[in-house]
């Protein structure tokens, strides 16, 4: 039997507005998260993920390790390192042996607010997907699972 949406569209036209869907729920939610993290933390999503991959990676990590893990530019990151510097979030750390590489690292009170954000985080996300069961999150993941670009990332 052939349904409504098969009789009104081709394969290709329902796949691009899968598509269309998937990224606009994207910017609506990362827009949000962005908007909760200026105004509860006076802060930044980009700033948000450089401590994450520094809270991910205790022993911090080299500029250009961080950069290719957010899969950003050298100069992105240098910029935020900076400011999380002068907020006394980040420290960092010369490299024996290499002068033009240094090691950056969450500071004892860095770690703090990025635990405290993360948690927000959480559960700012965790509203914005309520609608969602955990089964209905879980069939969702195991489909987008499915697509080949989900592979590639693993």
């Amino acid at each position: 039997m052939t349904t409504t949406v098969e009789k009104l569209t081709t394969p290709s036209k329902e796949r691009l507005r899968l598509w269309l869907r998937m990224l606009r729920t994207t910017r609506q939610v990362e827009a949000e998260l962005r908007e909760r993290l200026r105004t509860e933390f006076d802060s930044t999503l980009p700033r948000f993920d450089v401590m994450a991959a520094l809270a991910r990676n205790p022993d911090g990590l080299k500029m250009n390790e961080l950069s290719q893990s957010l899969k950003v530019s050298n100069g992105n990151v240098t910029g935020i390192i900076s400011r999380l510097v002068d907020d006394g979030w980040v420290t960092r750390i010369a490299i024996e042996g290499d002068r033009r590489a240094t090691r950056v690292q969450l500071t004892e009170s860095g770690q703090r607010i990025f635990s405290t954000m993360a948690e927000a985080h959480e559960n700012w996300v965790d509203e914005l997907f309520s609608e969602f069961s955990v089964d209905k999150a879980h069939e969702l993941i195991e489909l987008l699972d499915h697509l080949p670009v989900a592979h590639s990332e693993h």
